[in-house]
């Protein structure tokens, strides 16, 4: 996989943090796909801090692996701030300290008046502490959309972190 080396020096600054801490990383993905832990984990040693990637593209995988509320899903839908705080929540509990997750419309299809493609929600936790969600605004094609989300999600981390 090539990554920019913006993301690069995203994660490396991630995994510092992440082991001065002794804290273990997981990743509740729907609409990147799984690329925030793909680029954690080409990081050489990232074994040491990284727990898991739980790619939950579908509802019923938010609420199987996750624990996301089917009314949740249903009140809300899967692209709200509702939805990632729950999908934090649930990532926690698979033996991580610390997690991310993001659910959006990547596009091209999807979108809607309310969630134009490129509304992306990105969520943050730290073990007994509330999720913070932010709601994003991405501009570009779905690779454009789902790299943006990567590097915002990072971003987050590290700044949760410090």
């Amino acid at each position: 996989m090539i990554i920019s080396t913006e993301i690069e020096s995203l994660v490396q600054s991630l995994a510092k943090r992440l082991m001065e801490k002794n804290y273990q990383l997981a990743t509740a993905e729907s609409c990147t796909g799984g690329l925030i832990g793909a680029v954690c984990t080409e990081l050489s040693g990232s074994s040491a801090w990284f727990q898991c990637a739980l790619v939950t593209y579908s509802n019923s995988a938010k609420q199987g692996l996750l624990g996301v509320h089917p009314d949740t899903l249903l009140n809300y839908g899967a692209v709200s701030k509702e939805t990632v705080a729950e999908m934090c929540s649930g990532a926690l509990k698979h033996r991580a300290d610390i997690v991310v997750a993001v659910s959006g419309v990547a596009g091209p299809l999807g979108g809607s008046e309310e969630k134009p493609v490129g509304t992306v929600y990105i969520g943050w936790q730290i073990k007994s502490e509330a999720p913070r969600v932010n709601r994003f605004k991405f501009a570009g094609d779905r690779a454009d959309v789902r790299h943006q989300a990567t590097y915002e999600a990072l971003k987050g981390l590290i700044k949760l972190l410090d």
